[in-house]
């Protein structure tokens, strides 16, 4: 439980209003993930040490960037082993989150993951994002999946239509990406909001590390 704690502080350092059940959510995603990827490798074994900076942190910029209102639904494209929607998922018990990924073995450790927490707000589904015909969402979040022309491409069709004149943040994607991007950026014909996640967490990880958001 001690060695949970610290490794929870690189957490709560960023994030104090968590609830105790949200706390007790976080602690247990190292053994819940240690187990399932003994059996299912879905994170590499040398980040499984840094599972709370490199994966949990890393998908909580989003939160520290973005406000999800109440009832907002969030679909997580390729979330592999449910990153970042799962630690979104704890952060924002009032928001929605679909979670996708073309790799079946990726979403039954998800399944297991969020009925391990006992999370309520999570649904998933084993496909390609390009099938996904029946569902509007206000939010797109990606990690590291494709370049942004692709995940743009994507993700246009599954947005809703922005509100006139709203003063809430319109639907877009987000996505979470590293390294030069002056031509993935340009190839993309998008014009994204690019915020520094190392502005955001001061940890050496996050230098060269973006949040990228492009409204619809």
């Amino acid at each position: 439980m001690e060695k949970a704690q610290q490794k929870l502080a690189l957490i709560t350092k960023y994030f104090s209003d968590f609830t105790d059940v949200q706390l007790q959510q976080f602690s247990a995603l190292e053994e819940l993930y240690n187990d399932w990827n003994s059996k299912i490798n879905v994170i590499s074994r040398k980040d499984m040490e840094s599972l709370y900076e490199k994966h949990v942190l890393h998908s909580l910029a989003i939160a520290a960037a973005f406000e999800f209102k109440a009832g907002s639904t969030i679909v997580d494209l390729g979330t592999g082993g449910g990153f970042p929607g799962i630690p979104l998922a704890i952060f924002y018990p009032e928001v929605k989150f679909h979670l996708i990924d073309s790799i079946g073995k990726k979403i039954k450790v998800v399944d297991a993951v969020a009925e391990g927490l006992g999370l309520k707000n999570v649904s998933t589904r084993h496909s390609r994002i390009e099938e996904v015909k029946d569902k509007k969402f206000d939010f797109v979040v990606s990690r590291a999946v494709a370049p942004l022309k692709d995940l743009w491409k994507w993700s246009k069709p599954l947005l809703k239509k922005p509100a006139p004149n709203a003063d809430t943040q319109q639907p877009g994607l987000i996505c979470l990406k590293g390294g030069d991007l002056h031509t993935e950026i340009a190839e993309s014909g998008c014009r994204p909001r690019v915020m520094e996640v190392y502005d955001i967490f001061q940890e050496e990880y996050f230098k060269e590390k973006f949040l990228l958001y492009v409204p619809a």
